[in-house]
């Protein structure tokens, strides 16, 4: 089963790269911090970028605003390739994408009205009509009434929305997002990306987002593409990395939101006969699917973990359980489920 978000939408390219790479340093000592990567990001999706640190995650969004160069291959945003632009064209450009950074980056000296209409002042917009749009994006990310205030009063999340509100102000057509909820608690993590989403829906924004948090991929992005080392190592929509990780890489990531392993305590305790991982997609999760086991198969059935969790408008649960029975019926068991669920795999104890 693959599954794409939006697969009746069309799906133009926005942001494109092409064999690209970025190698820091020469000879001996140099290292592809991005190495042959060739990737499509569709206008006015959210898509997210995720690896541990030192994949290449922030090379690579940097290198969409222009802030780093490919060493070789391009790099295309919007139909024009970044790397060949320079000086006041290259800055024109880059108007067009936001970016959000982990650490909010405000001036400490000056209010967060002034904060968000920075950008318009230093493109030269009058001060009276740069304060307005500040006031209108400071409204949509609600924060009217913080305008007056320093950074230095703020909350973590507020400063973020500052944040969002400074990178929004000039309405790019790209958001990028380097690690934006890192430094934020569960509840506020989950009001950026109820925020984000607002952006992108209102205002049709393509927004890239770089974390090393399979939460935030699940809970705000369509697409996904893994990275390793420089390189993606698996690309596709967020439901189907979820329910069909291919790579070593994203099951190590799945797995902290959908757990894959027993703990200890409860794996010492158990012998490695008929014990199976199963993961259910959407109605299988409210099917009578052990009770059938039970009461039409006659296998015994010790349920020994089970969860759900949404992503991308579909529930997806994972069940580990141990049958105990004859040889015929267990068998009969384990065709029952392969019919029944995504996928049933064997659990080493």
């Amino acid at each position: 089963m693959t599954l794409s978000p939006r697969d009746d939408e069309p799906s133009e390219a926005i942001v494109e790269f092409a064999a690209a790479s970025r190698v820091f340093g020469t000879g001996e000592a140099a290292a592809a911090a991005v190495d042959d990567v060739s990737l499509e990001i569709a206008r006015g999706r959210i898509f997210g970028v995720i690896g541990h640190s030192g994949a290449g995650k922030s090379t690579l969004i940097r290198m969409i605003n222009g802030l780093e160069a490919p060493t070789s291959g391009t790099v295309t945003v919007d139909g024009v390739d970044i790397a060949s632009l320079v000086g006041g064209t290259l800055r024109q450009a880059q108007k067009q994408t936001g970016m959000i950074f982990q650490q909010f980056e405000l001036l400490q000296t000056i209010t967060v009205r002034d904060n968000v209409a920075m950008p318009l002042r230093l493109d030269g917009v009058k001060r009276a009509e740069a304060v307005r749009r500040a006031d209108e994006v400071l409204e949509f990310v609600g924060l009217a009434n913080k305008a007056d205030a320093h950074p230095a009063d703020l909350s973590g999340g507020q400063k973020q929305r500052v944040g969002i509100a400074r990178a929004i102000i000039r309405r790019p057509r790209v958001l990028l997002c380097d690690e934006a909820t890192s430094a934020l608690d569960p509840t506020t993590t989950t009001q950026i990306i109820d925020l984000l989403r607002r952006i992108n829906a209102d205002f049709g924004t393509t927004i890239v987002v770089v974390t090393h948090e399979m939460d935030v991929i699940k809970d705000l992005c369509e697409e996904v593409a893994v990275m390793s080392a420089g390189r993606v190592v698996e690309r596709g929509s967020v439901l189907d990395v979820f329910v069909h990780p291919r790579h070593a890489v994203s099951r190590a990531f799945v797995g902290t939101v959908i757990p894959n392993e027993l703990p200890e305590r409860v794996s010492d305790r158990l012998d490695q006969r008929n014990l199976l991982q199963l993961l259910l997609l959407d109605d299988q999760v409210t099917a009578p699917i052990i009770s059938t086991l039970i009461a039409e198969i006659g296998v015994g059935v010790n349920i020994l973990h089970a969860d759900m969790t949404e992503v991308q408008r579909h529930t997806v649960g994972q069940m580990v359980i141990q049958l105990e029975g004859d040889a015929e019926r267990i068998s009969a068991a384990r065709s029952y489920l392969e019919n029944e669920v995504v996928s049933v795999t064997e659990v080493a104890a």
